[in-house]
């Protein structure tokens, strides 16, 4: 299935991707009753009976409405965690400017959070205020934990995801590089990098889930990203350092994974690393695309 939440005449809705050309969504509202996407996820037999009752409904046209007349929000609204994964592909951390660790090197996953008002939904507009200098992008394939738990094996790591979608990890790659006179601490470097994820609507994610049994072989996704029509990522999830079980082992080790959680699991090569040809302008357009999920659609607007 290919899950989504979605706004129609301001209601808020759970969906299910229908239709031969994937151009419709089934809302699910009336057989969920209250559920929520969280509780969705959380709970197999319910998963189940949504999958059946799709079968048998999502020819029904009165209980369909097309794509292009809905607004698709992310597809979880109040994850737990978003665990991103930094420097997951080689190419990446070069380009970066740092060395590429040696293919048998001995090093550890290093991991940052995103909060929760960072996520926006597909479509929806990524606004750049006057702490904005330097901002780029970053396309991911996001893991959606289903089942939580704690010392999660790499040989489970599989019961544990519930599906995949797109995340978009935008960065400010120059917060607070406009203070004048700037007294410089030891950690200002890391934490600016860090604080200058977390602006609202700079986790991009969507356009919705594709559950698991959908796809199959995460490690062999095609990923591209497009600026304004300019292809700019190229690459594929073969390429990652660390395997999604991999991921799931170490960070499980640490935290608690939960229902909902979001692991964003790295980008390759061609991110928006902050130069004048990888920084986001006003009215830029932003197409994320990961083969078997879909496109994630965003465009950029400036207040300041």
């Amino acid at each position: 299935m290919r899950l989504c939440r979605f706004r129609s005449d301001r209601t808020v809705s759970i969906g299910c991707i229908v239709g031969d050309g994937a151009n419709a969504v089934l809302d699910l509202n009336q057989f969920l009753g209250n559920a929520d996407m969280l509780s969705l996820i959380g709970n197999d037999d319910l998963v189940r009976r949504t999958k059946e009752y799709v079968q048998e409904n999502g020819a029904r046209s009165e209980q369909k409405a097309d794509l292009s007349e809905v607004e698709l929000l992310p597809p979880i609204n109040r994850p737990g965690k978003i665990v991103c994964l930094a420097g997951n592909y080689g190419a990446h951390i070069t380009e970066s400017g740092y060395a590429e660790p040696e293919p048998r090197a001995n090093f550890t996953q290093q991991l940052f959070l995103k909060p929760s008002t960072s996520l926006l939904g597909d479509g929806g507009v990524i606004e750049l205020g006057k702490k904005n200098h330097r901002v780029g992008w970053e396309t991911e394939l996001a893991v959606v934990i289903g089942k939580g738990g704690k010392n999660i094996t790499a040989e489970k790591a599989l019961e544990h995801i519930f599906g995949y979608t797109i995340l978009n990890d935008i960065s400010e790659r120059g917060l607070n590089s406009e203070i004048e006179n700037r007294h410089l601490r030891e950690m200002d470097g890391f934490c600016d990098w860090l604080a200058g994820k977390w602006f609202d609507g700079f986790a991009p994610c969507g356009p919705w889930i594709v559950t698991k049994d959908e796809l199959r072989r995460p490690h062999e996704l095609e990923i591209k990203f497009y600026l304004n029509g300019e292809m700019r990522q190229h690459g594929s999830t073969v390429d990652m350092i660390f395997t999604i079980p991999e991921q799931v082992e170490y960070i499980s080790s640490i935290m608690t994974l939960e229902s909902g959680d979001l692991i964003s699991t790295g980008t390759p090569s061609g991110a928006g690393i902050g130069t004048d040809r990888t920084t986001l302008a006003d009215g830029d357009e932003l197409l994320c695309e990961i083969e078997g999920i879909g496109k994630l659609r965003n465009t950029v607007r400036c207040t300041a």
